[in-house]
């Protein structure tokens, strides 16, 4: 039975062509964009996920205290004491692991010397990830307070092999460490990555602050894993016991509280101290994304079908006489939708993999089809089943179900819902779901360019960063001479941060007339030397920057606009200011920038000298030399005075670019899949003016014969179709409207849904389906008229 039914399908499919061709295109198209879409989903939320033990990994999460008893922010910081107390204190506990945040750090092997992301841990990191290791023992990798692990890659960059166990590297040019192992690259969907992992105890000789046993400073990553059986709630209220019997408790008091890892990265946003959603948001719209299109190239293959339900009527006729039963009918059309299914799902795989590296460099990630692993398989094979079933289920009930002596008498009724209205509905449904998404991406794009061109604050242009490494620590102010005699730069300041940074924020200051004990306000902090609003072109709205003119500047500030408003003062300049319990007077009011997220304000900001604190050092280039030749200067003089580093020469306005990657993302997702779903949707109403013109061929023909115009039959034929999409619109618009309204509600600087936005989506899904639709009714209208009467 299955044997002839296949044939019959096969049959069928051959003989019309088109027809077969627009669904399979259709459908290929459709599981291509929905399986690309699921892949980034399935990189997205298996975020963290990658240890056999991830639903127990905990990270510690700390409450900023704010105003009226409220939280004013939530972040994964920690103190170095926290860790320590609740391996003693909490049974729950199996490991507790306390790291930093990583950075870029040198690492060499001879003159083979590279900046790689490094990361500092305690030994039970080793349980509580499953690293695979290549060489060496995961028990004792980490017991040498001088060892390192590599990963692969860096063991090959460094060696030109993996077969490194027990060699030497040289770490930031201070201290050479024994490899004791290396590992397999670590995954890119993995917060906690690292090239190379050394010994927490090697931090605690290199920073006293990592040694010192505190609750005050919260610089550093406290990992957890719980016992499987832990109740989280039950652990949180521990900790805050803890927490409270170990710390003097005062409204400056940061609670902390354990929440899964696996969650941080697309469930991070939170509001006053509770999780409310962040990317999860995003995936939830893929993910729609993805099915909508599907959606629309199964309505393709629906209404196709029961487009051609006369034709098939026949021979469901004659079957059903010569005693068929329904079933088995229902059983033959599935066939013919499943091995066109299987057909679509070839072609689908072969777009997918001569889109996917175009698609991976557009997001900048590296995803990829796993055909050796069964999960992929079953994946696939669950959506094409699923596909084949939803795209062939409504045309087999519907044709199954005709009257054999009706449709042997060529009488199919018309007048149920069924028959014509539900394909008039598919139709709207699919230009819906495409107005939607246009007006969706319109106005995306145009909130990231309000955000793009919103002015950050000060001269991005010609501003370039290099990391403070090295001699350039201590020969700052050499360096910075002969960088300005070389007539490549204007001028320059080192700083403690990028002018583009998180962190760096602390609440211990107090100023004159404050109504409150204590500060409840988070202020960000930026440890700086002269020339600062010289080199970066920040807007000075009163007062002066620093200057050598002023021997009292070593307790001068600099404080935003914001940060003058928090203090009260109408007159800012000379005022007092109390940091760390050190007086420091005000010379200088700028106005506020952007140096962290673009979408919200940032937090007040004050600026003050101090030399020892290193980490950035910006230059503002000369205009006058040619861009490349500034580059090559700073890179020979940098080289010169610092040979152990490589040269490392950042953009400032690159750095900025970055900041816009998740709306970025959105974009570049709605617009490409956005387009997809319009183009199937355009496919699907093409094949079906294409049936419509060839079941009304003679008709035509006669109407021809009796004198109508081309014009008269192209409007005979396209009538009903626009009217199909001008529904669509009036449904679309909105809810679109509200959906986008809803979606810019969630940004504090946000553009507005300009009124041309609505007739452009219109006026464009109209002309994409009037030239979609008049090509083949023109195509019909100037047959000739002898043609269509010999017609059957």
């Amino acid at each position: 039975m299955f044997k002839l039914n296949l044939k019959i399908a096969l049959r069928n499919l051959w003989k019309n062509k088109t027809s077969s061709f627009i669904n399979v295109i259709g459908l290929a198209i459709g599981l291509a964009a929905c399986l690309m879409l699921l892949l980034y989903v399935s990189y997205e939320w298996n975020f963290d996920k990658q240890a056999k033990n991830w639903r127990n990994v905990y990270v510690a999460m700390t409450n900023v205290p704010g105003e009226g008893n409220k939280i004013a922010g939530t972040f994964n910081g920690s103190t170095t004491a926290l860790g320590p107390l609740l391996k003693e204190k909490l049974p729950e506990v199996k490991y507790v692991v306390r790291m930093d945040y990583g950075k870029k750090s040198l690492i060499a092997n001879g003159q083979n010397s590279y900046k790689k992301n490094s990361k500092f841990a305690e030994p039970d990191i080793l349980k509580l990830y499953d690293y695979e290791f290549i060489a060496g023992d995961p028990k004792t990798a980490l017991n040498n307070p001088l060892s390192v692990i590599l990963t692969e890659s860096t063991a090959k960059t460094l060696f030109g092999t993996a077969d490194v166990l027990n060699k030497s590297v040289r770490y930031q040019d201070i201290e050479n460490l024994t490899i004791t192992g290396v590992i397999k690259d670590l995954p890119e969907n993995s917060s906690n990555r690292f090239e190379f992992l050394m010994p927490w105890s090697f931090y605690e000789i290199i920073d006293a602050s990592a040694k010192d046993l505190n609750w005050t400073n919260y610089s550093f990553v406290t990992m957890v894993s719980l016992n499987p059986d832990a109740n989280i709630e039950l652990v949180n209220r521990k900790v805050e016991d803890l927490v409270k019997a170990a710390t003097p408790q005062t409204p400056q008091s940061q609670p902390h509280f354990l929440y899964q890892a696996s969650r941080l990265h697309l469930f991070g946003k939170f509001e006053n101290g509770k999780s409310v959603g962040g990317d999860i948001e995003q995936i939830w719209l893929f993910m729609g994304l993805a099915f909508g299109i599907l959606l629309i190239a199964c309505i393709n293959f629906m209404n196709m079908a029961t487009a051609k339900s006369e034709k098939r009527a026949k021979e469901v006729g004659i079957k059903k006489t010569i005693g068929a039963n329904r079933s088995s009918l229902i059983f033959q059309f599935l066939t013919e939708s499943m091995v066109l299914t299987l057909v679509a799902v070839v072609v689908a795989i072969a777009l997918i993999e001569l889109c996917l590296p175009a698609f991976n460099q557009l997001l900048n990630i590296n995803l990829g089809i796993s055909y050796f692993n069964t999960a992929s398989w079953v994946g696939i094979l669950g959506i094409v089943i699923a596909t084949g079933l939803i795209a062939g289920s409504y045309p087999a009930f519907y044709l199954s179900a005709f009257n054999p002596i009706q449709t042997l008498k060529r009488k199919i009724s018309a007048k149920g819902f069924l028959s014509i209205s539900l394909r008039q509905v598919l139709v709207v449904g699919q230009f819906c779901f495409a107005i939607i998404l246009i007006i969706s991406t319109l106005v995306i794009y145009r909130q990231i360019q309000y955000i793009k061109n919103k002015p950050v604050g000060f001269d991005v242009n010609a501003l370039v960063e290099i990391p403070q490494d090295g001699e350039l620590k201590t020969k700052f102010e050499t360096f910075k001479s002969e960088l300005l005699k070389s007539g490549a730069i204007k001028s320059m300041y080192q700083s403690s941060v990028s002018l583009s940074h998180h962190g760096r924020n602390f609440m211990d200051i107090t100023w004159d007339g404050m109504t409150k004990p204590e500060n409840t306000v988070m202020f960000n902090q930026v440890a700086t030397s002269y020339d600062f609003i010289k080199t970066n072109g920040i807007k000075l709205l009163e007062g002066r920057d620093f200057s050598k003119n002023f021997a009292s500047d070593t307790s001068a500030l600099l404080v935003s606009a914001s940060a003058v408003k928090v203090f009260g003062y109408k007159n800012p300049i000379g005022k007092r200011v109390n940091l760390y319990g050190t007086n420091a007077y005000i010379i200088g009011v700028f106005d506020d920038y952007v140096w962290d997220s673009p979408y919200k304000s940032n937090n007040p900001q004050v600026v003050f000298l101090n030399p020892k604190q290193t980490g950035t050092i910006t230059m503002r280039l000369n205009n006058e030399n040619s861009l490349q030749s500034n580059i090559e200067t700073i890179s020979r003089i940098t080289k010169a005075f610092n040979p152990a580093y490589p040269t490392e020469i950042t953009f400032v306005n690159s750095l900025y670019q970055e900041k816009y990657k998740s709306e970025k993302t959105l974009g570049i997702l709605s617009n490409l899949f956005g387009g997809l779903a319009i183009f199937v949707s355009c496919l699907g109403l093409f094949g079906l003016v294409a049936y419509s013109a060839e079941q009304r061929t003679k008709e035509f023909g006669v109407r021809k014969v009796l004198g109508a115009s081309v014009a008269n039959l192209m409007q005979l034929l396209s009538f009903s179709f626009i009217k199909m999409i001008i529904a669509a619109i009036i449904i679309a618009v909105p809810v679109s409207y509200f959906a986008m309204n809803k979606w810019l509600g969630s940004f504090e600087f946000r553009t507005e849904i300009s009124w041309w936005i609505i007739p452009v989506a219109a006026i464009g899904t109209l002309t994409m389906a009037i030239i979609t639709v008049s090509f083949q009714a023109y195509k019909t209208a100037k047959s000739n008229p002898v043609d269509a009467l010999k017609y059957e």
